[in-house]
């Protein structure tokens, strides 16, 4: 028997880092290609762009549930993890693409739940998924499928900041740079509803920053010019100075944003589709007694993150909070990797069965 087998599945879950271990599918050794039940699936032969075939069916082990899938979300994260790039490092191969889904427990009463940390080489992107049991979420009723995986990962990348890296207070005042991408209007609309005084929408698009004023902005900033000119249009549009910077973007668009900060204030970094450096004078952090705060979903408490997703799901049921979502066969995969990968996609893609 190969070593990854004889690891229990908590065993294996502690190697994994940020969701990959190198182990092979259940069984592949015992049984080679072919000769076990299969699904059909994302699959990732080779880094860069999965394709739609079959992989094999997960069993699940100890602490583990198979999850039929009715939905898998399609993030940026997904494309640096196929593509072999994404800084945790990359996945095993071969294995099945896809971070987050929702579906319905395989066993038992058929709970309808999300999840974002399957087991690897099995990702959400196939007919089924294996999640280890403590990482579902309950999804409440009057949320679809589709809408339900998108509020996942980029609704939690835009609620989580808020609250919980930033603290957001009521009444201040908050800019969300790259507001016209999907984790920008959630957080435009979260700033609202958690409480924010005022919320600026910045952006290099002019239809995605009309989206954002018909879902709460207060006012917009179309992301031309220079850094000087940036900073003071940060703080006409917010009528004083920053309390909260939702930044998924980086470069210097940042820098400009880190000059409107108030006193104490904060800056919460979650991209880099801007550029992955920027030069910042110290004088902007020192002076202020400002604080940039790193975020990534995969680090927030458990707890953070199922109140987070149970306060979005709850939202979006009673139409607090809107989103663009576009549902995408499992089996044009290819093309809405592509999609995804060119950056042209300001709606959710999401890929559902067929």
């Amino acid at each position: 028997m190969a070593e990854w087998q004889t690891r229990s599945p908590q065993k294996r879950l502690s190697e994994r880092t940020c969701g990959f271990d190198s182990r092979p599918p259940h069984g592949w050794e015992a049984h080679g290609p072919g000769s076990v039940p299969r699904v059909r699936a994302a699959v990732l032969h080779e880094y860069g762009t999965p394709r739609h075939g079959e992989f094999e069916e997960p069993v699940a082990g100890e602490g583990e549930v198979v999850v039929a899938v009715a939905a898998a979300g399609l993030n940026p994260v997904d494309v640096a993890k196929a593509a072999g790039t994404f800084y945790a490092g990359k996945p095993p191969l071969p294995s099945v693409a896809g971070q987050e889904g929702v579906g319905r427990v395989a066993a038992g009463a058929g709970r309808r739940v999300y999840f974002d940390r399957p087991v690897p080489p099995f990702g959400s992107m196939a007919e089924r998924a294996l999640v280890a049991a403590d990482a579902l979420i309950d999804v409440p009723d009057g949320v679809p499928d589709h809408l339900a995986a998108a509020l996942g990962v980029a609704g939690l990348a835009a609620w989580l900041p808020l609250t919980w890296r930033a603290r957001l207070e009521p009444g201040e005042r908050v800019l969300v740079l790259g507001a016209s991408g999907v984790v920008g209007q959630i957080a435009v609309q979260a700033a609202k509803l958690l409480g924010a005084g005022r919320v600026v929408a910045a952006a290099r698009d002019a239809d995605g920053l009309r989206r954002a004023r018909e879902r709460g902005a207060d006012a917009t900033v179309l992301l031309a010019g220079e850094a000087a000119d940036l900073t003071a249009a940060f703080r006409e549009a917010a009528e004083g100075d920053l309390d909260v910077v939702i930044d998924p973007i980086w470069g210097a668009p940042a820098v400009a944003a880190l000059g409107a900060l108030a006193v104490g204030g904060r800056l919460v970094q979650i991209g880099q589709s801007a550029g992955a450096t920027a030069e910042i004078p110290s004088a902007l952090i020192r002076g202020r007694n400002a604080a940039i705060l790193g975020h990534t979903n995969f680090l927030a408490p458990a707890e953070e993150r199922r109140a987070a997703y149970r306060a979005l799901a709850e939202h979006a049921a009673a139409g607090r909070i809107v989103l663009d979502v576009e549902q995408i066969p499992l089996r044009d995969v290819e093309r809405a990797w592509a999609r995804q990968r060119e950056g042209g996609a300001h709606r959710k893609l999401v890929l559902v069965p067929g």
